[in-house]
């Protein structure tokens, strides 16, 4: 009942291996009590017991083709102040197949259900694969979940042997969607750079080479989630992440303002984030946000995360059209890969330690 868990060191591509449960096989236990390991401090527990009553922005993408210029424009205006106040939207009508969408979920979910010892042929190798990274010590809390990495696009850097063959079309769905989320990113990417006044492939040529990174999310049942969390608090390292979840049990939380507020499920919807590098590219006007997953007494929830980033080798920092006397330069331009040497480093943890070295003290 135990898989593996790395710690990557990209500069030098050595990397340290630590076993860890398969959280899936210990929620079957019926479990009267929690492993240790999983127990978070007092002031990291969930607190689920005040209600919210904010909703993360949720901006109609349709609204983007029609003829209407003022309809057009408002909705391009609500979506630049939901990744200025909030970091997230949800998207609807977003024009991603829900068929391809519900095929992708289903064959999550019936790759989670195989035998052990099928999904440990895909044993996580460097940051891809079936297990865990951000794993730094043999006593770290660790999350209330299990994961499969992958790196979808360019098709060039994936690496098959950690592709699942069960189920049988997996391989051909994750090609199908990865596509589809990469055709949707670039307009959200366009649309952006439009409502920050620059032209509209402006921040995609910044970026250069993008790459494509997928993370399957499965959190267990859990019989004290007011105990554990289902990933630790974190913003993402990539530009913009998109992310496809249940649409009945609500699990994702963004921090707002200090407070946890939870993200309620739109069927059919997808949720995007800004990542850290879009924040830096942006040079701020675009906020990267800590969020993270709490688990459920009685129910199952998946996620499927895909994470759209500058290659390792791109150059980053802040649009020069950007900067002016009221509008300081915030970062320094770094190359991506002194940014992934501190990213996974350590255990997943917050924001300001991932980006404090590109900082500038104004």
């Amino acid at each position: 009942m135990y898989n593996s868990a790395l710690v990557f060191n990209p500069s030098d591509g050595t990397s340290k291996r630590f076993s860890v449960p398969v959280v899936q096989e210990l929620a079957s236990q019926n479990l009267h009590s929690l492993p240790e390991r999983y127990i978070r401090s007092e002031k990291e527990r969930p607190n689920n017991s005040t209600p919210h009553q904010l909703d993360i922005p949720v901006i109609d993408m349709a609204m983007f083709s029609r003829d209407s210029d003022l309809c057009r424009q408002k909705e391009l205006e609500k979506l630049g102040t939901a990744c200025q106040q909030w970091g997230f939207f949800q998207a609807v009508n977003h024009g991603i197949p829900l068929s391809l969408m519900e095929t992708m979920k289903a064959n999550v979910r019936e790759f989670i259900q195989l035998p052990l010892e099928e999904k440990l042929k895909y044993k996580i190798q460097e940051i891809e694969g079936y297990g865990q990274t951000f794993v730094a010590s043999d006593d770290q809390i660790l999350d209330w979940a299990d994961v499969m990495s992958l790196t979808t696009l360019p098709p060039e850097n994936r690496k098959m042997e950690l592709w699942p063959t069960k189920p049988s079309d997996f391989r051909e769905t994750v090609d199908q969607y990865a596509l589809e989320i990469q055709k949707f990113g670039n307009t959200v990417l366009c649309l952006l750079s439009e409502n920050a006044g620059l032209k509209p492939d402006h921040f995609i040529n910044m970026c250069g080479k993008m790459i494509q990174y997928m993370r399957l999310n499965y959190y267990p049942p859990c019989p004290r989630p007011d105990l554990v969390l289902g990933i630790s608090p974190h913003s993402d390292a990539s530009a913009f992440t998109v992310l496809s979840q249940d649409d009945e049990t609500v699990g994702l939380q963004i921090c707002k303002d200090g407070e946890w507020v939870p993200v309620q499920p739109i069927p059919g919807a997808l949720v995007i984030n800004i990542g850290d590098m879009l924040e830096v590219i942006s040079n701020g006007i675009y906020k990267s946000i800590e969020h993270r997953a709490v688990t459920n007494m009685d129910r199952d929830r998946i996620s499927i995360a895909m994470f759209c980033s500058p290659s390792v080798e791109t150059e980053v920092g802040p649009a020069p059209e950007l900067i002016d006397e009221l509008h300081p330069c915030q970062y320094r331009r770094f190359i991506r890969a002194d940014y992934v040497k501190n990213l996974y480093s350590g255990k997943l943890e917050g924001k300001k330690k991932k980006i404090e070295f590109a900082k500038i003290m104004l």
